[in-house]
């Protein structure tokens, strides 16, 4: 096994029991995102890094009954809490390789990914997507907020920055058509 991935498989395993009672006001700020994601009616919907599905069902709820929702994660301890919760569609799997045809899906969904993962990602989640389909990479709290839990400010650096973020959202394929890291969420859209 790679040793980013045991690291990663690390940290969320012990955590995903209870993972959701961690942050229990954030799902008005998630069905915000996906209402921005806007997915369509019918749709076919990939949340990566899903976690433990805490946005399959607001997900469900956008497509409709005809639309298709998939969940994928690396965690197995994550993907079992989700499967407790009665969340279905779920995938073991790395962002940085689905296991999804090229171009099968409408909407992809990310929830935190970016931290975990390398930039390069951006590419794999462009070739899941159908043309014209849409991104969203989202995190409940600003990067400001985030930084500050931990202590420190936010680092310009940090890919999630807007410049960054836009910069490599394009040499991936995808146009950019929202940043907001405003005071409390952090959403980024894109279209490809």
């Amino acid at each position: 096994m790679r040793p980013d991935i045991a690291k990663t498989r690390e940290f969320f395993g012990p955590r995903a029991a209870g993972w959701e009672n961690r942050f229990p006001d954030d799902e008005p700020v998630y069905a915000r995102a996906i209402a921005d994601l806007a997915p369509p009616a019918g749709g076919a919907v990939l949340d990566v890094a899903c976690g433990t599905g805490r946005a399959l069902p607001m997900l469900r709820a956008a497509v409709g009954e005809s639309g298709v929702v998939l969940g994928v994660d690396l965690t197995p301890e994550m993907l079992a809490e989700a499967q407790r919760k009665g969340r279905k569609a779920l995938v073991l799997g790395d962002a940085r390789a689905l296991p999804i045809l090229s171009g099968a899906v409408d909407a992809v969904f990310a929830a935190g990914l970016l931290p975990h993962v390398p930039v390069v990602v951006l590419a794999e989640l462009h070739r899941v997507c159908r043309p014209g389909g849409r991104l969203a990479l989202f995190h409940p709290i600003s990067r400001q907020a985030l930084a500050r839990r931990h202590g420190h400010d936010p680092d310009p650096d940090d890919v999630r920055a807007e410049p960054n973020i836009r910069r490599a959202l394009t040499a991936a394929g995808w146009t950019c058509d929202l940043v907001d890291d405003g005071p409390d969420r952090y959403l980024v859209t894109a279209t490809r």
